[in-house]
């Protein structure tokens, strides 16, 4: 994974998940049960309340940590291009938008998260447990894409 940030509110994320389509990614999001078993860090699980994956379309969740508390999570999705980009608002803090990419690359699929905070010292203050979580949901991600699992 490669983190970068050109933008002082944005965290960026990317990996290159080898073996799989941009298609095959894409259905990994858009079916909630799918989603639902790898969405967040290591450790976390889901329960979906609203899942409507189409512009628009509230996604209404609660992840369940380690801990055993539950962090309630709502959004909004703005952006669905099929094999190509989800955009979402996230409502409830932290205030973030997520716009998520796909792109055939070397007999894969680059997959990018741009999450883009309403100011430089909310990204600040969230960046030291976003960007290790990120690879941890990159790790969950291609975990549920391998055959078999």
């Amino acid at each position: 994974m490669r983190t970068t940030a050109q933008d002082p509110r944005e965290i960026h994320s990317q990996r290159l998940l080898s073996g799989v389509t941009p298609a095959q990614v894409f259905q990994a999001f858009a079916d909630p049960q799918r989603l639902a078993r790898w969405w967040g860090p290591a450790g976390f699980r889901n329960s979906f309340d609203v899942f409507e994956f189409r512009p628009g379309g509230d996604w209404v969740f609660t992840m369940h940590g380690p801990d055993g508390k539950g962090y309630p999570n709502r959004s909004r999705f703005e952006t669905i291009e099929p094999d190509a980009t989800i955009v979402f608002q996230h409502l409830n803090a932290p205030v973030f938008r997520m716009t998520i990419t796909l792109a055939a690359e070397d007999g894969g699929t680059r997959i990018g998260w741009r999450m883009l905070f309403d100011n430089a010292q909310l990204r600040e203050q969230i960046a030291a447990i976003v960007v290790p979580a990120n690879e941890q949901n990159f790790d969950r991600l291609q975990a549920q894409l391998r055959p078999h699992s």
